[in-house]
């Protein structure tokens, strides 16, 4: 482990890398405070940028794309409370107020300190927990490996949509599409429809690109842009965006307990930055000494969201790296960059690409330091860009999204991959249908029929062997236990209301 940082510090901290990741920092930061696009659509956006870099240049830019996008949200939210991301809505709670009161100025300090402590506390604990976690991923077989990956999945669909049934529907229909192609035992194509160029399946950065960046920009085509007087709220922002110490001292336990509270919620599978947020602004009224000051302009709702839903970055890639479980959508399209560089989430990437992953790692720490100093510098700037109205917007996204596509295999076919699972992620969006099990279906479904094809042929006749291990048992029940709680949550809350009534 301390070889690996070491390398992973020495391969940080050169020209190069240090470069894209100010590059995706900034990326990430423009992406976050345009409203309605986010993490998924920053990362899927530049993911086949990426692919021809080398692997931990690529991956050091996404991770910074990924903590930049999560940050930029707050800008808009608190200068003028349009959330750039979900994960800020807990932040306009108390930062817009505050720019009422002419306040801006301190609200982005404050939300730039604790984004970055919060961040920088949920890398380090990445960078902690991860060895010793995937060292433990050691002791899985074919079996253990097979139930991981239906388990990962079954996280995705139980808490990416309001409906179960939606979220099976989605699984299973992405499931399908994950059997296009050879079969592996065999050899026999399977729904190609004699279609050359889908004898190796259905190619990911373009279904990844499609689901979320292209229809992000179909949804905005047509819609008006609210246009907001920033001269007006320029005005508003007076002072230094650089918090006092007596502004520290008020927050200090805030950011402490919502960076613990969002590392653990980006380490829980399925959970992600909104929930993070929302907890992390609840536990900092709850420990207040002015509760009721929060929603009126209160510095410690800003913090406690901001320390939350950023650390939750660092934390959703623990179970990300070690095991292959995304701790969220955003985590999943992550997923998408590893698997496009040929790494595959386990104990070889601590392992076998020590130097890559511990890269990726410690770029996290620079990554939130650059956006510290963007924030001090240039946050009332980036405020601008939510501005961008939808008929330059959405042609940006689609152009680039279409170069991307392409340039990965230089397949025109790869395009018109890309706009069809577009006009599908546009229809699941307005259909209230989540695309991330889709996109993890279509990572995990291979995998998970090739270690169950070993899991059959090790076994033999002695299926029920497997039953004994308690991994694989263990497994079993945490997958029943995370389809059926939206089940009991739906039901507690139904009969809530009825005793409301």
């Amino acid at each position: 482990m301390f070889i690996g940082i070491i390398d992973g510090i020495i391969n940080v901290f050169n020209i190069y890398t240090i470069f894209f990741i100010l590059i995706g920092t900034i990326i990430g930061i423009i992406i976050g405070a345009i409203p309605g696009l986010g993490s998924c659509v920053g990362i899927a956006l530049l993911l086949p940028v990426t692919f021809f870099m080398d692997p931990a240049t690529g991956l050091c830019m996404l991770g910074a794309i990924y903590g930049g996008t999560v940050y930029g949200g707050s800008i808009s939210a608190i200068l003028l409370c349009t959330p750039g991301t979900s994960a800020s809505v807990a932040t306009s709670w108390d930062g817009y107020p505050m720019t009422e009161k002419g306040l801006g100025g301190e609200a982005l300090g404050i939300a730039t300190f604790s984004s970055y402590l919060g961040g920088t506390f949920g890398s380090l604990c990445l960078l902690l927990i991860a060895p010793p976690l995937a060292a433990f991923a050691i002791k899985f077989g074919p079996p253990e490996r097979f139930m991981l990956a239906i388990f990962g999945l079954s996280v995705i669909i139980s808490v990416s949509s309001k409906s179960l049934l939606k979220g099976l529907i989605a699984g299973s229909f992405g499931l399908f599409l994950s059997s296009i192609g050879l079969d592996p035992i065999t050899g026999n194509l399977r729904f190609t429809f004699n279609i050359l160029y889908l004898y190796e399946g259905i190619p990911l950065v373009p279904a990844l690109v499609g689901l979320f960046s292209v229809s992000q920009a179909f949804d905005i085509i047509g819609q008006e842009k609210k246009q907001t007087a920033l001269g007006n709220i320029q005005k508003k922002i007076k002072g230094s965006v650089i918090p006092t110490l007596e502004d520290f001292k008020k927050i200090k336990n805030t950011i402490i307990h919502s960076s613990v509270i969002g590392t653990i919620i980006g380490i829980i599978p399925g959970a992600g930055t909104s929930i993070g947020a929302f907890v992390g602004y609840s536990e900092a009224k709850r420990i207040s000494k002015n509760p009721e000051d929060f929603g009126k302009g209160s510095i410690e709702g800003v913090a406690g969201a901001e320390a939350a839903n950023n650390a939750v970055v660092g934390g959703s890639l623990v179970p990300l790296l070690t095991l292959g479980i995304p701790g969220n959508a955003a985590s999943a399209v992550f997923l998408g960059g590893l698997l496009i560089h040929g790494l595959i989430p386990g104990p070889d990437l601590f392992t076998k690409h020590a130097t890559i992953t511990y890269t990726l790692m410690i770029s996290l720490l620079v990554a939130n330091f650059a956006m510290l100093i963007f924030g001090i510098v240039w946050a009332k700037t980036f405020a601008k860009v939510a501005n961008v109205t939808s008929n330059i917007l959405a042609p940006l996204i689609i152009v680039f999204s279409s170069i991307g596509s392409y340039s990965i295999r230089g397949n025109i076919f790869d395009i018109f991959i890309m706009f069809i699972f577009s006009l599908l992620g546009y229809f699941m969006k307005k259909t209230d249908f989540p695309r991330a099990p889709i996109l993890l279906a279509l990572i995990l479904g291979p995998i998970a029929e090739r270690e169950l094809i070993r899991t059959i042929v090790i076994f033999g006749g002695n299926i029920f062997g497997i039953f004994i291990r308690p991994i694989f048992v263990v497994l079993i029940l945490l997958t029943i236990l995370s389809l059926t709680y939206p089940l009991f949550i739906q039901k507690s809350k139904i009969g809530n209301i009825k005793q409301k009534h």
